[in-house]
Order: structure tokens, then sequence, then C-alpha cells
């Protein structure tokens, strides 16, 4: 009795039901409107039509459109309601004042060297076109003094972040979606807070969405209890808004602006397998070390500066000298940030470039393959070039239903070519693009909608960089452990699963 007690007043039940009673409102309305049906079908027809105006106007994908139109025409209250909370990214004036700022943080700190820009091209014009999208279309500089290095599992990765950490002499930035309590964040906790007491500047960022289920309330008073200073982005609360699409899904762990972490692992026991949950959790970091990791510092602060309100001289952070890297080529480096909120979908633009620059192979991990008629005609155009495409999803899936919808994909893919390979041993949750052994992508983008149009994202883009090699390898060892999809047994699935299917896959951006 007292676990049902304790469940029933956690703050996620509380706050979800508070929603519901919202929703519930509405639909006590459309009752009590439902007596002057005649007039109010004339009237809900009218605005249904200019709603679907507005949608079709708009320069979003047109899956998306498609989502929402159905359900405004086939239910107009809930449809044209629902478009008016969840149906975009509308700002508020204090809100956009807040974004301009953040914006402004990147110009002010974040500036091309148009030398190392010339090199790039001198050596692929390609690369150097895709760096000179995100230099100006994202403020994200292109940098050659970075070494790299990536872990094809979380467990690897985690000794050189604590020792990363035990290293630091002026501040550790950590930004993460996820934050459990258990064995990777108390010995993580353990260490910072002796870091915050010998004076280290040491922050946290957590999504609360991500972390409702797994940390208390207001668990960022109990870090600055310890010195930790700490915020909250988006707090989860108990009013109907198109906010709560909005998450930060970025990881961040930087150390003194020299050495920064990123990829798909939060900090949580199932992301080093101590725990089990949806069979072996296959994640992937990658570590920079040199001059990049000046972006991921930069980008930390104005998301700190975005929570907080405020501002401060973000140059004061910048290591005063370039860190010390070998004298050897270590490629072109150029970590990205991606808002919903500022127009500009910069890792859907990202992932769009690759597949059109491939030329001889692209290999892609997603833990989710949720995607636009977009992206699938590119994977079919570069399929029928000869290109060997070939895309690992999970064997064992932690969402039910999205995994309904990446499998509605797999026919018209395979049909037209690409490789479809399922990883038998369990969940992959690596967010990674390798193309051609030269080209890669590692960071937090997940291969659907939300991460593409909805979330704050980060990633590494990679041209002939130190930690190719690893990636490519990664690919190779984890193929022969995967179970390689067929047509036939695609269409070799009951019709009631196939139409749920297609069901799911036209509403999926939604999801």
């Amino acid at each position: 009795m007292k676990n049902y007690t304790k469940l029933l007043f956690q703050r996620v039940v509380v706050v979800s039901l508070c929603i519901l009673v919202q929703v519930a409102a509405l639909a006590l309305g459309v009752g009590v409107l439902s007596e002057y049906y005649r007039w109010l079908r004339i009237v809900l027809s009218v605005f249904a039509w200019l709603a679907v105006i507005v949608i079709v106007s708009n320069r979003t994908d047109p899956g998306y459109k498609i989502a929402w139109i159905i359900p405004i025409l086939a239910f107009p209250v809930f449809g044209i309601s629902f478009y008016l909370l969840f149906g975009g990214n509308r700002l508020s004036r204090r809100l956009k004042r807040r974004m301009h700022a953040v914006r402004q943080i990147h110009q002010d700190n974040l500036s091309q060297n148009l030398d190392v820009l010339r090199r790039e091209a001198a050596i692929s014009v390609d690369a150097a076109l895709q760096s000179n999208y995100l230099a100006s279309c994202a403020c994200c500089p292109v940098y050659e003094n970075t070494e790299t290095t990536y872990y094809g599992c979380g467990e690897a990765a985690f000794g050189d972040m604590l020792a990363a950490i035990a290293r630091a002499e002026k501040y550790i930035f950590l930004e993460y979606f996820i934050i459990h309590t258990g064995k990777m964040w108390d010995q993580m906790l353990a260490l910072l807070r002796k870091k915050a007491a010998a004076g280290v500047d040491v922050r946290v960022i957590y999504d609360d969405f991500g972390c409702i289920t797994t940390l208390p309330g207001r668990y960022y008073k109990k870090l600055e209890a310890i010195g930790i200073k700490a915020c909250v982005f988006n707090p989860y609360i108990p009013i109907l808004s198109s906010r709560l699409n909005n998450r930060d899904h970025r990881k961040f762990l930087i150390i003194d602006g020299e050495v920064g972490f990123t990829g798909g692992v939060n900090l949580a026991d199932e992301y080093i397998n101590v725990e089990r949950r949806f069979g072996y959790w296959k994640d992937c970091v990658i570590r920079l070390r040199g001059e990049a990791v000046w972006s991921m510092t930069v980008m930390f602060l104005s998301m700190w500066a975005h929570i907080r309100g405020w501002n401060e001289t973000v140059s004061f952070y910048k290591p005063p000298r370039p860190p010390r890297v070998s004298n050897m080529p270590h490629g072109y480096v150029q970590p990205f940030s991606d808002s919903p909120l500022d127009g500009e979908p910069v890792g859907d633009t990202v992932f769009f470039n690759l597949i059109t620059k491939a030329r001889q192979s692209l290999y892609i991990m997603t833990p989710y393959l949720v995607i636009s008629d977009k992206m699938i005609s590119a994977l079919s155009v570069a399929a029928k070039n000869g290109v060997d495409i070939r895309i690992i999803t999970p064997g064992i899936p932690d969402k039910k239903y999205v995994y309904a919808v990446t499998r509605a994909h797999y026919a018209d893919l395979l049909a037209q070519g690409v490789q479809i390979y399922e990883f038998t041993p369990g969940f992959i949750h690596s967010k990674v693009f390798c193309v051609d052994g030269e080209y890669a992508v590692v960071g937090t983008v997940n291969f659907d909608f939300r991460s593409l149009y909805l979330h704050f994202e980060d990633g590494v883009w990679l041209f002939r960089a130190d930690c190719i090699d690893q990636v490519a390898q990664d690919f190779e060892k984890t193929f022969p452990v995967c179970h390689r999809m067929t047509l036939a047994e695609c269409r070799s699935w009951s019709l009631p699963r196939r139409l749920m299917g297609s069901i799911l896959r036209l509403f999926s951006p939604l999801m």
C-alpha cells in the first residue's frame, strides 16, 4: 500500500494528472457547445480550413504537415486546440530575447578561422561546404588542432571521464538529458563534490522531464548545498504548452575548456551496463582534446545563460593558450548544436548532406528510425547509385510504439537496396553516421523527428579526423552480431501488424 501511495504522489503522476484534467475540461467544453452543433460546425469548418492553410504555408516537413492536417479536419475542436498548443514553436517576447542572447553569445565568442577553411577546401570542396554551412548558419566553426577518441560503449568511456574530472583545475561543466542516482552518478558526484570543495567551478544542467523519474524534485538544491552550481532545463509543470515538446537532449562533460565528451551516453547505470534493462545497451562517446572544445564550452555557457536569464563574460573561460596537442595532422573537427527555436534544422541538414555526399558507403547507428520522405528518398537514391548503405537499429526496443514505427520504414528502404540490421544482443542507443571512411558524425541526434525538429541537440562533425577509423571499426564489429532484415521477412508480417505500422508511421512526426 505504501508503494502505491508513494507512486500516486510522485511529481510525474501529479503533473500528468493536472494536464489530463485540462484535456478533460476541453472535452467537457466541446460537449457543452454541442448544443449549438449546426452553427458550431460551420464555425469549426472555417477555422479548420484556415488552420490547414497556415500549416501548408509553413516551411516545415510535408509529413509533419499531413500529420496535423488529418486530425484538424477529422476532429476540428481537438485538432485545432492541440495544434495551437503543440503544433509550432511560437516564441514569447521574453523567449525571443533569450534566444537572441544565446545566438549573440555564439557570434561574439565563436568565429571561423578562414585559413582553416581554405586548407580544408584544398583537400575537399564538399567538406569545406559543409563546414561553411555550420560556421555561417549555426555559428559553429571547424578546427584542426583537436585530437579525437571514439568509444563504442559507455563502460569504455566512463573511466576516462572520471580521470578527466580528477585532473580538472578550473571548471567542470556537465549538461545531460538524464541523470539517475546509482553507481555511475554516485561515483561521478563524489568526485565532483571533492573538486567543488577544492575551488573548481562545477556546474550541472539537467533536463527536468528527462530526470522526472530518476531524480527527486528540486534536486538542484541538493547539488547547490554541496557546492555544485546547478539549474534545470524547462521544468515540467502542470500546464498544457508547446514548451513541453522542447527538451534539452544534449550531453556534455567539459573540463577546463581543453577536454570535452559528448555522445549518446547519459549518466545512468544502464549506459555502462551495470543495470540491464533491454539486454546489452550499446552506446557511444567521443572525446575531444584541443581547440574544438571551446565550441562545446560556449554551447554550455549559452544554455546556462538561457536558463538563468543572465549574462557573464564568456571569454573568461577560454584557455589562455591553445591546448597542447601533437604536431601530427588530426583532421577537421566541428562540434555543432541544434536549437528547435531558431528555424534552422541543423541536424537534419547535416544528415541529409552526408547522405547525398556518400560515394562508397554510408553506415548509420540509431535507436529510432522515424524519418521524413525526404530522408527516405535521399537514402533510396544513394542506394540506387550503388552506395553501400547499412542502418543498425535495436533488436530489443525501449519504446515499443516507436519500434513499430521504426520497423514500418523497413520495407520501403529494403526495396530500394538499403540494408537494415537489428542489434541482436539488445538496445542500440548510439547516434553515429560514417561515410566513405572519411566523414562521421557522433553526438546526441537521433534519426527521428523529435531530435531533428523539437529537441536541443549537439554533435561533432568529423572529416579525416583521428577517430574515423575507430568509428568504422565499431561498425565492422557490430554487423556480425546483428540480424540482417530481408524484404521477405517484412512482407511476412501479419496484416494487422503492417496496418498498425502504417497508421503509426502517418502520425510519426507528432510522436
